[in-house]
Parts: structure tokens; sequence; C-alpha cells
């Protein structure tokens, strides 16, 4: 008599995969990545988007109590040749106390009383220095110092004071030694746009948030921009077309971006509209 073969109880068998089984696994994985990744991609940018826009709106209530505590705008760049005891420094700059940095702000003021020169050597130590509600969180290049031409370590700024329609015209209300009043703007503050996004350059010798030159020592392209820029072929641009140059997309690695404004946000931005300046005081090319 033969006896049927014994069966192994069923808690005992293996419990292994085979191979389909493994590969239909695996793509499974795979096509659930593929559909998360995205999905985390415009998470994230959207919220660093709503964080630029806060960093906008900060800007904007620090203009605001400039204004009301001095009576007018921050200048758009000091002159050189002015007598303020802070040549050269930025509209940027001078809000430092209205967006609660009053430490950096004082570090400013004591490296002016050292040496009248920003750029001098060494540099003022603020020159270096990054500050997070000037650097839009899309743009990793401008959330950190940055070594330009010379080795010189810069912090940088995403947003530009609107000077108006370009660095000869003055009729904006961001420009060289500016002081534009609330009631100077004639088609309303609420109407008119003071600042834009504006990436830094390429290799970031424009965008500077503490202090700056520009264009013919403006200011354009580094702390203040028309909406219709021009490029006068001044300090190294000669490779960019004369102009004017209108909003539009662009790319870090574009070396003629620094002269629009644009944005590092898929969709871009808005046109920065100017508006209209009345008439002020010492000032002789405003529209």
């Amino acid at each position: 008599m033969v006896r049927p073969p014994r069966r192994r109880p069923h808690f005992l068998r293996s419990a292994g995969f085979t191979l389909i089984e493994l590969l239909v696994v695996i793509a499974i994985i795979a096509v659930l990545l593929g559909l998360l990744v995205p999905a985390v991609m415009k998470v994230r940018e959207a919220a660093a988007r709503t964080r630029c826009t806060n960093n906008l709106r900060q800007l904007g209530l620090a203009l605001h109590n400039h204004a009301g505590a001095r009576g007018a705008f921050p200048q758009g760049l000091t002159p050189a040749g002015s007598p303020d005891r802070m040549p050269n420094l930025t509209w940027l700059a001078r809000l430092l106390p209205y967006l609660e940095l009053d430490p950096l702000w004082r570090e400013a003021g004591q490296a002016y009383e050292a040496d009248p020169s920003p750029f001098g050597s060494p540099p003022h130590p603020p020159m270096s220095k990054p500050v997070a509600v000037f650097a839009c969180p899309s743009d990793d290049r401008a959330g950190r110092a940055q070594v330009t031409r010379n080795d010189l370590l810069v912090g940088l700024t995403s947003y530009v004071g609107v000077s108006g329609r370009d660095l000869r015209e003055f009729d904006g209300v961001l420009f060289l030694g500016s002081k534009v009043r609330p009631t100077d703007v004639i088609d309303g503050t609420s109407n008119t746009l003071v600042a834009g996004e504006r990436p830094p350059s390429f290799d970031f010798w424009f965008g500077w948030w503490y202090a700056g030159y520009g264009q013919l020592g403006t200011g354009s392209l580094d702390s203040v921009l028309g909406v219709a820029e021009v490029n006068v072929k001044d300090r190294g641009t000669w490779y960019c077309p004369t102009g004017p140059h209108a909003f539009g997309p662009a790319v870090p690695a574009d070396p003629c971006a620094m002269f629009h404004y644009w944005s590092t946000h898929p969709g871009g931005g808005e046109l920065p509209a100017r508006g209209r300046v009345g008439p002020v005081p010492n000032t002789t090319a405003i529209l």
C-alpha cells in the first residue's frame, strides 16, 4: 500500500513574491511617486509664492511707515555726492528700522561713521549679509550671500523700486535722490506700484540690497529699475540690447534679464505700472 505524500501545513508554506509580482509592485510605487512628487512641488511653490507676496506686503507697509515718520518715501538711492551721511545707500537699507531690523540699521550707521564709502576695503559688514525679507524664497540665489566681481561678497535682493519709465525720466516713486511724498503721487498710492520683483543679475553684479551704484550712478539695475529701462552701456553691459526693455519672462542665467521686471514663479508676475507723480520740490524731471 502506497501512502499519499504528506502536504505541509498552509502556515508553513513560503510567503515570498514571484518576480512578476515584485515588478508589478515596483511599477505601482513608481506611478504613485510620479503623481506625488509634482503635487509636493506645487505645494512648495505655492508656499514660496505666498511668502514672496508677504515680503512685498511687508516692504509696502514699511514704506508707508517711513513716509509717515519722515514725511516722504526713502530715496531710491542716495547720491554719492550728497551731504547725507550715508551715500550710495539704497531704499531697502533705509527701511531696516521699519522692518524690526534695528540692530542691522545701527550696524550700518556705525559702518558709515567709520568709512563714508560702503565699498571701501574692507566693505561695510552689512554689505555681505543676506536679509530674508529682501529675498524671494523661489530664488535660492538671493537667500544667501554671493561672490561677484572682484571677489566681493554681497547680500542680494529680489525686489527693486520702480523709478519710472527709465533711468533718465525720474517719474516714479523711488529713484536717485528721490524724496517723493504720498501726496505727490497724483494717481493715488493705491493705484501706483512702488516696487516689483526682479531677481539679481546672472553674475550678482546688480541687485544689492545694502548699497549700490548702477548705471551712471543712478541705482538703475541695482536697487531701482524703470518699467521700460534702457541700456546705456555702462558698467560692462555692452552685450545687451539698448532697449527699451519690456516686462517679460526670463531665467536666472539670462545676462540681460536684469533690464526688466520678471519673476522666478511659474506664470510670471504682473507688469509694474509706474503711475504718475506730481511736482516735487528740488526735482526737475517729474512728469
